[in-house]
């Protein structure tokens, strides 16, 4: 039986020797070079059933030439390798119709996984095209941000629903600009709609349009976003917020391909590509009864998660820079952080994430004097944020030790059954003593702030045996 044969493309002795011993393991035979010389010299023999290649090759770029390779053979599948981790490098590997993109550090067992399925026939679907790094959306290297990129790079070339998810302020929209940018229906329009952010009864109007009369305030006919989207992307931003006569009617839509404008008869063939975000956990919402679950299924056919800032601070620095030459970009001064300045910023915990970032950097560069942002400069931006956070600090906190409190009322199982009682005392008298002693023990004046009668409240007292002189 005649082995697979694979060559692999790569300058680093010690990752040749690596991903060679792996293969040579499964019974394949494996020859390797340094440079793209040497492997169009092994290639012209035209033995290989796999191609693995480095992207970085001394001074030589593995991708760039990779377009010569797949002239000469189309069906030759190609596995990339790279350390220059970005989405730049992910899309244009997607591009030369690679089987699969690896950045390094990579799963050695999941790439001879890949090898095997690779192996398989295959025929060629993508065209090479340059993309200038400074063009692309996202920014960031972080091993979390390379499972983004590779996703996306997966979807440039079909039509599949992708349901994105993070926090606020991750960047979801990006995500989907990126997709939209660099995929196959860049030359249509990106229409994004904030479902949050649009009345209730007017949003089945702002996704489908609507004709002249068909409601109050409807003077003119006006197309909807799905029809604005034609030939390209609708965006369904913060898809969690929408009421469910609204969903019902999408679900409608994206089954049959077809809408039909509010007050309308006529049919309007849709050819869009549905992209949804939101940062609510979808099966709860599922179970409250609040979202559909057969929507769910339609709109999550790929989902990508985005993680949190303080899950990758390894690219703070990065975004820094990028939001700093932004900003000059935009007309504001030239700044540049110190070390420790870019170091307070890796440890901030970014509770608003990425938009977060950017908003201090913003904030930074318009009010500092110095071209250098010291660590001082940012602690003081950072603490004068977190000062107007504080009363939601102290609710969260109140909030924990309520929780608290439940959780050891709870332990006592022999009087499960008065738990309600027991949390309300807990509460209840505190707060009494503590509104007795602002109002100097006026039950007057306490019952008013309080918003009680003052009968009620004199009874309360005597519950609890307070006596009101006692806070004078």
């Amino acid at each position: 039986m005649v082995k697979q044969s694979v060559l692999l493309v790569e300058d680093d002795p010690s990752v040749s020797h690596i991903i060679s011993t792996a293969l040579k393991a499964e019974g394949m035979a494996v020859d390797s070079c340094k440079s793209v010389g040497d492997r169009d010299a092994l290639l012209a023999s035209g033995k290989y059933d796999l191609l693995v290649t480095d992207v970085g090759l001394g001074e030589e770029d593995g991708i760039a030439t990779l377009d010569v390779v797949k002239a000469r053979d189309p069906d030759l599948p190609i596995i990339v390798i790279s350390a220059q981790n970005t989405l730049n490098t992910a899309v244009r590997a997607s591009e030369t119709g690679a089987f699969e993109y690896f950045p390094k550090p990579f799963d050695l067992d999941e790439l001879v996984e890949v090898v095997r399925q690779a192996m398989k026939p295959r025929s060629s679907e993508l065209q090479a095209e340059n993309l200038e790094e400074d063009n692309l959306p996202l920014v960031g290297r972080s091993p979390a941000m390379q499972d983004v990129y590779r996703m996306i790079a997966r979807l440039l070339r079909n039509d599949l629903s992708v349901l994105i998810l993070g926090e606020s302020g991750t960047g979801k929209e990006l995500v989907a600009e990126a997709i939209h940018t660099l995929g196959h229906r860049k030359a249509g329009p990106f229409i994004p709609i904030n479902m949050a952010a649009i009345p209730t009864d007017l949003i089945e109007a702002e996704l489908f349009g609507h004709e002249k009369g068909a409601f109050t305030g409807a003077v003119n006919s006006a197309a909807g976003k799905f029809e604005q989207a034609q030939g390209g992307t609708l965006f369904l931003d913060e898809i969690g917020d929408m009421p469910m006569h609204a969903q019902t009617r999408l679900l409608r839509a994206l089954q049959s391909g077809e809408i039909n404008r509010v007050g309308g008869k006529g049919l309007i063939k849709l050819d869009v590509r549905i992209i949804a975000a939101t940062n609510q956990d979808f099966l709860n919402l599922i179970e409250q009864g609040k979202f559909r679950e057969d929507l769910y299924y339609r709109i999550n056919v790929v989902p990508i998660e985005l993680p949190p800032l303080r899950d990758r601070a390894s690219d703070v620095p990065a975004l820094a820079n990028h939001f700093l030459n932004l900003a000059v970009s935009e007309g504001l001064p030239k700044k540049v952080l110190t070390n420790e300045g870019m170091e307070l910023l890796s440890r901030h915990s970014w509770r608003g994430n990425v938009r977060e970032l950017k908003n201090l950097i913003y904030r930074l560069v318009v009010t500092a004097r110095e071209e250098e942002l010291s660590e001082t400069a940012v602690r003081q931006i950072i603490q004068s944020e977190h000062s107007d956070e504080h009363d939601d600090h102290t609710l969260a906190g109140f909030s924990d030790r309520v929780r608290a409190v439940i959780g050891d009322l709870m332990a006592d199982k022999d009087q499960a059954n008065s738990l309600y009682v027991r949390a309300l005392e807990k509460f209840e008298r505190p707060m009494l003593e503590e509104v007795l002693r602002k109002a100097n023990g006026n039950q007057i004046k306490a019952a008013n702030m309080l918003g009680i009668n003052r009968n009620t409240l004199r009874k309360k007292l005597t519950e609890y045996g307070i006596d009101p002189s006692q806070s004078r």
